[in-house]
């Protein structure tokens, strides 16, 4: 399998770590001024920070993505340990974006969309010129295994 950036690490940090901190922060303020119950608050604040501190570089080590003759892998996760297979011939088009983090890292996101509504076919924090080449890659393979249907 093919891994994603190793920024996505970062991308993820940026993204999600100010919703432990704040409450964090917030709760300790409310613990000096108010009342020292809040300290709960903010313990429980900090130890979901550390748990994410330590979980999203595990998330990011588990995704993956292979090109085969006729179908794209994307594998990720271990305790929901996701495992999906995409058929060239179902891709009805492929999806390249990157929100203001993930350019300033040089990353770009691809989502592949199908007929059916619950695949998760996405690949998170593909490397910018990566991406463009696997969408161009998708495209021409999914009108090549369309044109038979």
């Amino acid at each position: 399998m093919n891994p994603v950036s190793p920024k996505l690490t970062v991308a993820r940090y940026i993204g999600r770590l100010p919703w432990f901190i704040l409450p964090a922060i917030a709760f300790a303020v409310l613990a000096v001024l108010v009342s020292p119950w809040f300290w709960l608050g903010a313990g429980v604040a900090v130890a979901l920070l550390v748990w994410q501190v330590w979980l999203i570089p595990a998330q990011v080590k588990l995704l993956g993505w292979k090109e085969t003759g006729d179908e794209l892998l994307i594998t990720k996760g271990r305790l929901w340990h996701t495992f999906t297979v995409v058929p060239y011939g179902r891709i009805q088009f492929v999806d390249v974006t990157a929100g203001p983090v993930e350019r300033s890292l040089g990353m770009k996101t691809l989502k592949l969309h199908t007929a059916s509504s619950t695949s998760d076919s996405t690949v998170e924090g593909l490397p910018e010129g990566e991406a463009d080449a696997l969408r161009d890659r998708l495209a021409v393979k999914a009108r090549e295994r369309m044109s038979g249907l």
